[in-house]
């Protein structure tokens, strides 16, 4: 691979025009196709597989009419202290509030609270339900305006009018101030590393260009492949970390050729040859742990995952063609000023800060594993106590209207009021269903926890029935839980006596089968993924420890960083610093996305360390001696690295959704956990105390597995790289 790859390389740089024009006319086609394709639907969300989601597509057979998608908003009306609602004026004003809000053109219906009985019973709160006619994706600007000014006019009246439901969900979110953010830091940690512009620029550039070519061509197949709006999100995120991470692996390695007297095709070359190999095993494992997301079985995550994977292999062609490409139109711009300005490349001195921690480390192995791994198994503990949820309105910021509304709610009707229960019965085929649904209704209205059970719903063939019932508790309360695992466990004696089934689904069902189905893939999915990887990373490796090592040096920085979600987000500890105004459950998708997105980039960190360190110890130095040279040459660029996508996932801690929030903090800290306790402290005391046997594959295995010469050992032996001269500037300007 080292062969063909080195080839490529300078083949890129030569036909460098050649290159930037394909890499420019792919852009613009697909660029024009995503202008031209149709808008990608909002295809909602779903997991096969759960009771919740099967009561939800009865409810949409056997209630054709229904838009179950549709946009709400759930309007709350309290009276001033010492009033009431029912009072004339304020009576009066509720009114007219309901009949604005109806007025709006995308508007179904409003349900008047005084004739919905939608009235506390110390009657100073009261809440009318707006439904509209589409989903809230789709509301126009002018909808939106309606409701708030529908609002507005209500206080005016002295009444204290808060409103929640999705049509209060603008659809905003992480997604421009995050990232900019995180560009700005990442240019300023390259021009730090690498000493100048053009180096700095170069992987922000081609970084671009390759989410460019991903987002599009994600948008010109939403249509054909039913991705929807949020399909591409993971995609841009890793596109633009790998797509910087990879670039930078390339750049660096280029410049220690050039130091080394290489002329500027021979650098990139040997660039691609060695660095390129370590880029393309790197992404192998990121595809792996990304494609690994099918195992869950919710397809919104499945299609993120794939798109994602998608744009990593963009990166990693990105990274292998391009970068060579522009390093021919610039062959000097990347090199430091000082060597520009001496018109003579020098090699770095051997003793830098990579250098010397590597040797501090080798002196210590046993403390600093024993302190690497204890601090990170402590870290860990907390995640015992793990509780899978999805965060509402109750872990909003109190500034909000959807917040107030939440609390106001409760307040007046109870905490479970905020989460009820839907059960769907199916009394298809049953002679008196009627009376089913009532026996049902009365069975469960007296199972302990429920507060109260509204009116059956019936469809126009009189065969199904939906009501809802309110707990007594809140929606993210364990009791909640239990609440619903009690009714589904009393249901065979209940549909024996009736002859009719029921399902339990709703918001909150839902969140506690999907916290529940996730929660059981996630083992299977670490099975699969760190299977593969360690599997992948023998073959690169030709090492039976260093994969074995390497996956469980990540396992212990991510259970490490759930923890510490589980500290800031569920138990509340410095949750005033981060901004957090409610604890609560972690979101039910946290633990996936954690292992998933850390797991990719902890291998690429790992590849690109170990890698120069097999390199150095199969070009003749000891095992002592690889760990040294391993840390001189790639420390400095993985800790740029781990800074950038630090920076770039910390930016989203400022945003004020509580789950964005909580997604930045647990892969911020998983980054930092990982690149800097596990690779460069515990992975470097790890090989010290093997030495030679880190590198140990048995004779058997050493004959199965393929030869890939991912350290470039072909190359040494003769390939095209020729023994070094000096070489200076002008030389290497012809």
């Amino acid at each position: 691979m080292a062969t063909f790859l080195y080839r490529l390389g300078r083949l890129a740089f030569r036909r460098r025009w050649y290159v930037a024009l394909v890499w420019a006319a792919v852009l613009a086609a697909v660029g024009l196709g995503a202008l031209k394709a149709p808008a990608a639907a909002d295809e909602g969300f779903s997991m096969p597989g759960i009771e919740s989601q099967k009561a939800f597509d009865l409810m949409e057979e056997r209630f054709p009419g229904a838009t179950a998608d549709s946009a709400t908003a759930r309007v709350v009306f309290v009276a001033p202290d010492g009033e009431k609602v029912t009072a004339a004026d304020n009576k009066k004003a509720v009114e007219e509030a309901v009949a604005e809000l109806g007025d709006g053109s995308q508007v179904a219906s409003v349900v008047d609270p005084f004739r919905a009985k939608a009235v506390s019973g110390d009657g100073t709160t009261a809440y009318a339900t707006v439904t509209y006619k589409v989903a809230s994706n789709d509301l126009t600007d002018a909808s939106r305006s309606h409701l708030e000014k529908a609002l507005d006019d209500a206080r005016d009246s002295g009444l204290t009018v808060e409103a929640g439901g999705s049509a209060m969900d603008d659809g905003g979110g992480a997604g421009g101030a995050a990232e900019v953010i995180g560009m700005a830091i990442a240019a300023v940690v390259l021009l730090v590393t690498f000493g100048s512009p053009a180096a700095a620029g170069l992987p922000l550039l081609t970084a671009v260009v390759g989410v460019g070519v991903s987002m599009a061509t994600i948008l010109v197949l939403a249509e054909a492949l039913g991705l929807s709006t949020t399909t591409g999100t993971l995609a841009m995120m890793l596109g633009l970390a790998v797509g910087i991470d990879y670039a930078l692996f390339v750049v660096s390695r280029y410049r220690e050729e050039r130091a080394k007297g290489r002329t500027p095709e021979e650098a990139t070359g040997l660039a691609a040859g060695t660095a390129g190999s370590a880029v393309v095993f790197a992404g192998l494992t990121v595809v792996i742990a990304l494609a690994g997301l099918s195992v869950v079985g919710i397809p919104m995550l499945t299609k993120m995952g794939l798109a994602a994977a998608g744009a990593v292999v963009v990166a990693v062609f990105i990274a292998l063609t391009l970068v060579p490409a522009v390093l021919g139109f610039w062959p000097n711009a990347v090199l430091s000023r000082r060597a520009r300005r001496r018109g003579r490349i020098e090699e770095s001195a051997a003793g830098n800060g990579g250098t010397r921690w590597a040797r501090f480390v080798l002196r210590r192995p046993v403390p600093v594993l024993l302190l690497g791994v204890v601090g990170l198994g402590a870290l860990a503990v907390p995640m015992t106590q793990l509780q899978l949820g999805m965060p509402g309105d109750e872990a909003k910021a109190t500034s909000t209207t959807e917040r107030r509304a939440y609390d106001a709610l409760a307040d007046a009707f109870g905490p479970g009021f905020n989460g009820p229960l839907t059960v769907v019965v199916d009394a298809k085929g049953d002679g008196d269903a009627k009376g089913a649904v009532t026996t049902v209704s009365e069975e469960i209205a007296g199972t302990e926890g429920v507060v109260s059970v509204s009116p059956a719903r019936f469809n126009e063939a009189g065969d199904t029935a939906v009501f809802s019932v309110v707990p007594s508790t809140a929606p993210t309360d364990e009791k909640t839980k239990d609440l619903v695992t009690t009714i589904r466990d009393e249901r065979p004696a209940t549909e024996a006596e009736t002859g009719a089934t029921f399902e339990v689904t709703g918001t909150t069902a839902m969140n506690i089968d999907i916290a529940d189905k996730v929660q059981a893939a996630l083992v299977p999915y670490l099975i699969v993924v760190v299977g593969l990887a360690v599997v992948l990373l023998l073959v690169v490796f030709r090492s039976l420890l260093v994969p074995l090592k390497a996956a469980a040096g990540f396992l212990l920085s991510v259970l490490a960083s759930l923890g510490a979600v589980v500290v800031v987000f569920q138990q509340g500890h410095g949750a005033e610093l981060l901004g957090v105004e409610q604890t609560g459950p972690i979101m039910s998708l946290m633990p996936i996305f954690l292992v998933g997105i850390v797991f990719g980039l902890a291998m690429d960190y790992e590849v690109f360390l170990v890698s120069r360190m097999r390199e150095a110890y199969v070009h003749g130095e000891s095992a002592t001696e690889a760990v040294t040279s391993g840390f001189r040459h790639s420390a400095r660029v993985v800790v740029a690295a781990a800074l950038i996508m630090i920076a770039v996932f910390a930016g989203f801690i400022g945003e004020s959704d509580s789950m964005i929030k909580m997604i930045g903090f647990g892969l911020a800290s998983a980054v930092l956990l990982d690149a800097f306790v596990v690779r460069m402290a515990i992975v470097p005391a790890v090989l010290a105390l093997l030495g030679d046997k880190a590198w140990w594959l048995p004779k058997w295995l050493d004959r199965i597995l393929p030869r890939v010469d991912v350290e470039g050992e072909a190359l040494s032996r003769g390939s095209g790289a020729p023994d070094p001269a000096p070489a200076d500037l002008e030389v290497a300007r012809t």
